[in-house]
């Protein structure tokens, strides 16, 4: 398998050339109403640093998006150890997050490169200072590929991987690569799909077909392969797992028939699974690859690993922590933890066991499970932050209410103005709502600020 390689190529840590954008943000000034703070008049963003603002003491607005530093770090060592333990790379989907910052941290956390959805976000990320990008999806707006293009050739240092699963496909690559001026070819990998699923080639034949297609096309060259098994969760967790192995065993047959065929011509053979649902599957799949005639690049896309959740991926883990009881007893203790919370306050007390919370679907996600109440605390007060049981359930919400039930013993305690921190389910739809989350270290104090751009 590849080396891991400083991902500069000069020895520099990967933050160096996200640099002069942190740099930037940090000069920025946010206007009044940036959500999350109360701002009476504009403020450089590195003030945020210096204020130390409390947000138990409620000295931010509400509500008010937070990534705990402590999770954030942990998490960072966690995945690079397991990365380590299989000899396998990660190329987080940045779809994410769209953070400058947390991009920065991923590549210091030796990322081999960034994964994104869409032509926008391969921009965006480029505008930050990402120079390898591996975009697992069909590209094929022909402005899209022609802005690409030209950001190809006119940039040597820039990498960017593509994918594709027909012919039609290859076609519009390659004339929008042709229309731009061609100049390095453009490495792409062959996309496996499932039945009834989203994109990908549904049989090998056809894969072995767009194979031999693209290696008649002077401007793109065929890099390896990629799949994504994170589509087979259901109910039926043994169904599903025997699912994902069928699929990653099809995986491998495919890139070892390929490369058999001498139908690689990259340095290195890509091969690319592994979202946040089934990553240990990929990476045990991995260590399965007979030898190949090049050097094996294996690449895990997991996006949600370095803030994770509350919710669905936190049952995802403990799953997946069974079944490698002896390996996440290596790693940093704890596996994976929550570093996304959205805190909101109590703004109305109307029925009995019932507050109305100052949050709604502007604000977190509720796609898979509506946020899950984790916290409660009144400001001001001497009483320790309060660890809420089961019975707290946000059971609605609309654009910016959130409707909190609780236990009947509470009905007399809960009180307007008191803070309540919730969990989420599923970070990427969080993160879309905030352009600015707040980092803070363990006692809710703010160390910072953390953009999106989406």
């Amino acid at each position: 398998m590849a080396e891991k390689s400083s991902f500069g190529g000069d020895g520099a840590p990967a933050s160096h050339h996200l640099a002069a954008t942190l740099a930037a943000y940090e000069e920025r000034h946010l206007p009044r109403g940036t959500k999350g703070l109360a701002l009476a008049a504009p403020m450089r963003q590195s003030e945020l640093k210096m204020r130390q603002w409390r947000v138990l003491e409620a000295e931010t607005a509400f509500p008010v998006a937070l990534l705990k530093a402590s999770a954030l770090t942990h998490n960072a060592q966690w995945m690079r150890g397991y990365c380590k333990h299989f000899n396998v790379q990660i190329a987080p989907h940045g779809k994410t997050t769209m953070s400058p910052q947390l991009f920065a941290r991923q590549l210091d956390g030796d990322a081999w490169a960034i994964t994104l959805a869409t032509a926008a976000q391969v921009l965006t990320a480029y505008g930050f200072g990402v120079r390898r990008i591996l975009l697992a999806n069909q590209l094929v707006a022909p402005a899209e590929i022609r802005v690409l293009a030209r950001l190809l050739r006119d940039d040597p240092k820039f990498e960017l991987y593509t994918v594709v699963d027909s012919e039609a496909g290859i076609d519009r690559l390659a004339a929008g690569l042709d229309a731009a001026g061609r100049g390095r070819p453009l490495p792409v990998l062959i996309e496996l799909g499932l039945p009834s699923g989203r994109t990908g080639c549904r049989s090998d034949a056809e894969g072995l077909t767009l194979a031999r297609k693209i290696n008649s096309m002077p401007a793109l060259m065929l890099a390896g392969v990629e799949g994504y098994e994170g589509l087979l969760v259901g109910t039926k967790r043994a169904e599903d797992l025997s699912a994902v192995d069928g699929f990653l065993d099809r995986l491998l047959r495919f890139t070892a028939e390929l490369d058999g065929q001498s139908l690689f011509r990259g340095p290195n053979i890509l091969v690319s699974a592994g979202g946040t649902a089934y990553f240990d599957r990929v990476a045990e799949a991995m260590l399965r690859f007979a030898p190949l005639s090049r050097p094996l690049t294996p690449i895990l896309r997991s996006g949600c690993y370095l803030t994770h959740d509350h919710g669905f991926y936190r049952h995802l883990l403990a799953e997946m922590a069974t079944r490698q009881p002896e390996l996440f007893a290596r790693l940093p203790a704890g596996g994976l933890k929550p570093a996304l919370e959205v805190w909101s306050m109590v703004q109305s007390h109307p029925e009995p066991a019932l507050a109305i919370l100052t949050m709604g679907k502007r604000d977190v996600s509720y796609d898979i499970d509506l946020p899950l109440p984790i916290w409660w605390h009144r400001p001001g007060s001497t009483r320790q932050l309060q660890a809420l049981s089961a019975g707290w359930k946000i059971d609605k919400m609309n654009d910016q209410h959130a409707y909190l039930r609780f236990p009947a013993e509470f009905e007399h305690q809960v009180q307007v103005g008191d803070l309540i921190g919730c969990g989420i389910s599923h970070p990427c739809t969080t993160f879309d709502k905030w352009p600015l989350l707040l980092e803070v270290d363990d006692g809710y104090r703010v160390m910072g600020a953390i953009n999106t751009v989406f």
